[in-house]
């Protein structure tokens, strides 16, 4: 079977506390759109809110779990520990104006020649703002995560996801490697930051449960999950997420790797001019519709 490189990060999924407080900053500050309300599919009790551009296009997409009262998380070693969004290089300053009439602290920088800011959301996940010429913006640029050693990372990331290196450089934080797939999608870097002899991580708000690559359709995907299986790695069977079909193992190091069709799309179950307006449930969860919906904490568009 024939492998076809990833297009880049599908989406970012990571943990929160208050969803109220989720919504209102992803939704306002980050200036996302809510494009889906649903649920955990492994555990329906749990809310699963998706963020994206208004059209919910792969490469855009940062969800979250609420896990309301839950104690926070550590960001360490095994982890993908920050997700960056891409702007345009003259759209930075809007966005540290919105950062700052929101009171959210923006410390600025540049990595690989491009500026950016580092902040963190209401849960203290650490999110980056970078304004970038190399990729469309409005979606994600880049994950980094936090490795004892790059090298079974980096080569998992070129044989079975199609990623080149793109750069190397040293900082405070450590050696940073960068990873890229050819062309200019959206998500197209994964950083691998150096931390040998950092402390693990600890799963909890504030911190990303894993990451999501692109598979253009099934074959892709399965052509992806047999490379991965020949390095040794234990490859999840294909489960049904309704909008994309997906595959999970853990990479090297720990981190959790996730790899998700493009299709079928977020508009199977609403209008496409109105994803994110109400409670979305996959049809085997559909006949215990009214006591999930009550279980889960109401949310307030618009706040």
């Amino acid at each position: 079977m024939t492998l076809t490189p990833s297009a880049g990060l599908h989406h970012v999924t990571a943990l929160a506390a208050d969803p109220q407080a989720n919504l209102d900053f992803w939704t306002g500050a980050a200036a996302m759109s809510l494009v889906k309300q649903t649920v955990n599919y492994d555990d329906p009790g749990l809310m699963h809110l998706y963020y994206g551009d208004a059209a919910a296009r792969p490469g855009r997409i940062v969800t979250f779990f609420p896990l309301p009262g839950a104690a926070g998380g550590r960001v360490g070693t095994g982890q993908a520990a920050a997700v960056a969004l891409a702007v345009a290089p003259d759209g930075l300053d809007a966005m540290r104006e919105r950062l700052g009439a929101a009171g959210i602290a923006a410390r600025p920088g540049e990595r690989f020649g491009e500026p950016l800011l580092a902040l963190t959301d209401p849960d203290g996940l650490p999110v980056e703002v970078i304004g970038t010429k190399s990729m469309p913006a409005g979606g994600l640029h880049s994950v980094t995560l936090w490795v004892d050693e790059p090298g079974p990372v980096a080569h998992l990331l070129e044989t079975v996801l199609g990623h080149v290196p793109a750069g190397e450089a040293d900082g405070p934080e450590g050696a940073r490697l960068r990873l890229a797939v050819p062309g200019a999608s959206p998500g197209r870097f994964v950083d691998l930051l150096r931390r040998h002899g950092a402390e693990p991580g600890r799963p909890g708000p504030g911190t990303i449960h894993h990451i999501a690559f692109r598979a253009a359709d099934a074959g892709a995907q399965a052509a992806m999950a047999a490379a991965a299986a020949a390095l040794g790695l234990a490859v999840s069977a294909v489960r049904d997420r309704t909008y994309f079909r997906s595959i999970y193992f853990r990479a090297p190091g720990g981190v959790l790797f996730e790899i998700a069709t493009d299709g079928p799309g977020f508009a199977v179950d609403e209008p496409a001019g109105a994803l994110g307006r109400g409670l979305c449930l996959p049809p085997a969860l559909e006949g215990r519709r009214a006591a999930i919906a009550a279980g889960l904490p109401p949310l307030r568009r618009g706040a």
